[in-house]
This record gives C-alpha cells, sequence and structure tokens, in this order.
C-alpha cells in the first residue's frame, strides 16, 4: 500500500465514520488542519504509525478493515468467514463447489 492508498483510505474511513476532517483531527489530539493537511496528498507530510493507529481507532475501525485489500468488501466478508467457521464440513464442501461453479 503506498501513501495516496492509505490516504485514501483514512478518507473512506473518515466519511463512513461520519466524522470531519477538522472533528478526526481534533479526536486525535492533533491540529485542527491535520487531517486535511493530510488528505491532500502534500507528499511532504505522513503520518507516523501512531498517529495512523489513532485514527484507525477513532473512527471505529480496525487495522485488519483498513489494510484489507479491498475496504468496501470487509464487513461482508468478515461475516461470510465468520459464518464458515461454524458450518459443517459438508456444507463447506458445498459452498466451495458453488463457489468454483460460479
Amino acid at each position: 500500500m503506498n501513501k495516496n492508498e492509505v490516504v485514501e483510505r483514512i478518507s473512506l474511513m473518515r466519511t463512513k465514520a461520519g466524522l470531519s476532517a477538522r472533528d478526526l483531527s481534533l479526536k486525535i489530539g492533533k491540529n485542527s488542519a491535520y487531517i486535511s493537511r493530510l488528505e491532500s496528498k502534500n507528499d511532504s507530510f505522513e503520518p507516523s504509525v501512531s498517529a495512523l493507529l489513532e485514527i484507525i481507532s477513532a473512527c471505529n475501525s480496525t487495522e485488519s478493515e483498513f489494510f484489507y485489500y479491498d475496504p468496501y468488501a470487509y464487513s461482508q466478508d468478515k461475516e461470510i468467514i465468520e459464518l464458515l467457521k461454524t458450518a459443517s464440513p459438508i456444507k463447506k464442501e458445498a459452498i466451495l463447489n458453488l463457489l468454483k461453479n460460479k
């Protein structure tokens, strides 16, 4: 994941959490323009790892969701995985066959 993708994920998570850039900046204890500056994709401005973790937490999210390959599919994929954990071997085989046959 490159810097632009990180910035896009921050913006996506912030929007999903219903936070303005200013609100998120203040929620993580930063200058009120911190997130706006970060989201402007200024090449010289990057969040520290600790700031990124604070942002993820402030957006009521997890590191797993933030770094998931498809942030739009995360919730649904997570639910499917949780259901698969409790499925019988026969159901798992049926699901595999269904997915393979499309």
